[in-house]
């Protein structure tokens, strides 16, 4: 794949727009590009295993391949697979999987760990990508104590309209419905009747209408 190519593809990562054009295509030249259908695992053979991916367009979910549990999902525009940069051993229990036909780069760990101590901007993006998820994961484990399962499946809905809704015309966030109820219900710690029937009871009250494409609520 030429590098100007790649370079379009980190166009509009956060994690680059200090570090210059020239120096964009240098990277370029280290990274791998591939396409992913919906529903393919990421990091299934030897060419995938424990790099560290960016994520040009779709989204993934993170699975814990321990007990088959969603930890996280990830929308165009960032990376993934950065726990192999701190624990390589916890990140092979971590597969990632596309929710919709994906367009990711990806670099070996050696490769990235060299152009973090070179960039500091992108060693400080990594390093803060990495613990909003620590702080992502400790808050559902302080939910699990402190909330009920309502509040929990009420507070990721909006949570997941306001990452990755967009707003028409008309003033409302609509967001692909890309999880199943099960997922959800691994993401809130609750069981998945709970969730069907708490989305329900939203709709009822007029928060939120769905389907089984589109999750949509007002912004005004």
């Amino acid at each position: 794949m030429k590098a100007i190519t790649k370079y379009w593809f980190l166009e509009g990562f956060n994690l680059f727009k200090k570090i210059g054009r020239l120096n964009m295509m240098k990277i370029c030249e280290l990274l791998e590009m591939d396409n992913i259908e919906k529903g393919n695992p990421i990091a299934l053979n030897e060419a995938h295993r424990n790099s560290i991916f960016f994520l040009k367009r779709g989204s993934v979910k993170i699975v814990n391949t321990t007990n088959d549990s969603v930890k996280y999902i990830v929308k165009h525009g960032n990376i993934f697979g950065e726990l192999a940069l701190y624990d390589q051993e916890a990140a092979t229990k971590e597969i990632a999987y596309a929710l919709e036909d994906c367009i990711i780069c990806y670099i070996e760990p050696e490769q990235m760990e060299q152009l973090m101590e070179k960039h500091k901007s992108l060693k400080n993006g990594v390093l803060k990508v990495y613990g909003l998820r620590i702080q992502k994961l400790e808050r559902r484990l302080h939910d699990l104590l402190y909330k009920d399962s309502s509040t929990r499946i009420r507070e990721f809905i909006s949570e997941y309209l306001d990452e990755f809704g967009e707003t028409n015309e008309a003033g409302k966030s609509i967001a692909k419905n890309l999880l199943s109820h099960k997922e959800i219900a691994n993401l809130t710690n609750t069981s998945r009747q709970t969730v069907s029937n708490v989305l329900s009871t939203m709709r009822k009250e007029g928060v939120i209408d769905y389907n089984v494409k589109f999750f949509i609520s007002d912004t005004k």
